[in-house]
């Protein structure tokens, strides 16, 4: 009877488990279903045409003012006075600071005196001589020389003239219009005639400073247009033109270039920028980035043909932001996918959007 009774157990068992294993399978078999339905891809589509195609080779520099200099007193002195502040215009000849003259005028009196005892050491000579001095334009030159060199004169007007200029020159002035840069001295502040006082830039004469590979060359020329945007603003673009090639390639391979830009009074010397140069090659095969993808390592873009995306390896030339050239592999007429071509294979379906 036990035995019996166990049989009974196991049998029943094995029918829930059976039971409960088929549900599992139907219900899989429904998932998969609803999961990979037999979907027809939409896609987009353009035909294509040979037209004119904008290079555009792009390459980041950094902004330099052709007129730039850096301002020194030409003595140590005390500063009495500073006129400006940085970032403050200047035009040419404004005061920008002036030192303590009093020594500098002391000095130069010193020098004069000087010299005017040179000069008399001088005409005592030249009438030993026989010369009168009234009669100077008539001492031959060799004379005058010897007379010059053994009274100190030679030297006396040096002095003098070196006293003097350090004298007019106590006060700093702007050599060209600019913008103040770099000014951090305070007034009654000793300075030396070895460091730099101010700068002052010129922001109508700023260059962007840029390099191009070796291969790039043929494709740029000076008076060609570029754009520059900052970094730092995005929004902010000016134009400009190539002022000058480097006719040296380094050991890179690369040249450096420079084109004038036109200051919309927001570039600052030094800025890091983006740099564009765009010039018409002609009439060529041209697709956009969008309709070429990567499948085996290898470009390819997808043509529209009898409701089918048909592979078409393709190789490209130049490129710009938007767009490639098309070396090989399409002709013109071709109805190309532009979008909707991520997952796509050979021959898939695709409708239009």
């Amino acid at each position: 009877m036990k035995n019996r009774t166990n049989y009974l157990l196991i049998s029943a068992l094995a029918w829930m488990a059976a039971c409960t294993g088929g549900s599992k399978t139907t219900d899989e078999e429904a998932a998969v279903n609803i999961v990979l339905p037999d979907a027809v891809d939409k896609v987009t589509v353009m035909e294509l045409k040979v037209s004119d195609f904008q290079h555009e080779l792009i390459s980041n520099g950094k902004l330099t003012a052709g007129r730039h200099v850096d301002l020194r007193f030409e003595t140590s002195e005390t500063v009495a006075a500073i006129h400006v502040k940085n970032g403050d215009p200047v035009s040419r000849g404004q005061p920008i600071a002036e030192l303590t003259t009093f020594r500098l005028s002391n000095r130069r009196t010193q020098a004069g005196d000087a010299l005017d005892r040179a000069k008399l050491d001088m005409q005592d000579i030249l009438i030993g001589q026989g010369f009168a001095p009234e009669d100077s334009t008539k001492v031959p030159s060799a004379i005058r020389e010897l007379a010059e060199t053994k009274s100190g004169y030679r030297q006396a007007l040096a002095q003098y003239e070196l006293a003097l200029h350090e004298e007019q020159n106590a006060v700093l002035r702007a050599p060209f219009d600019g913008v103040i840069a770099n000014l951090f001295t305070k007034p009654f502040s000793l300075v030396s005639s070895a460091e730099i006082f101010c700068t002052v830039i010129d922001p109508r004469s700023l260059e962007a400073s840029f390099s191009v590979l070796e291969n790039e060359l043929p494709l740029i020329q000076t008076g060609d247009r570029v754009s520059v945007t900052p970094f730092a603003m995005p929004d902010v673009r000016t134009e400009g033109r190539i002022s000058e090639i480097n006719p040296l390639i380094d050991e890179n391979g690369v040249v450096r270039v420079k084109a004038a830009v036109n200051n919309s009074n927001k570039l600052f010397e030094g800025m890091n920028v983006r740099v564009s140069i765009r010039r018409s090659l002609g009439r060529q095969l041209v697709v956009p980035k969008e309709a070429v993808v990567i499948r085996s390592g290898r470009q390819v873009v997808f043509t529209l043909a009898d409701g089918k995306a048909i592979w078409t390896y393709v190789e490209i030339g130049l490129e710009n932001a938007d767009n490639y050239t098309i070396v090989s592999g399409l002709t013109e007429g071709d109805l190309i996918i532009t979008s909707g071509n991520i997952n796509l294979a050979h021959e898939s379906p695709v409708e239009l959007r």
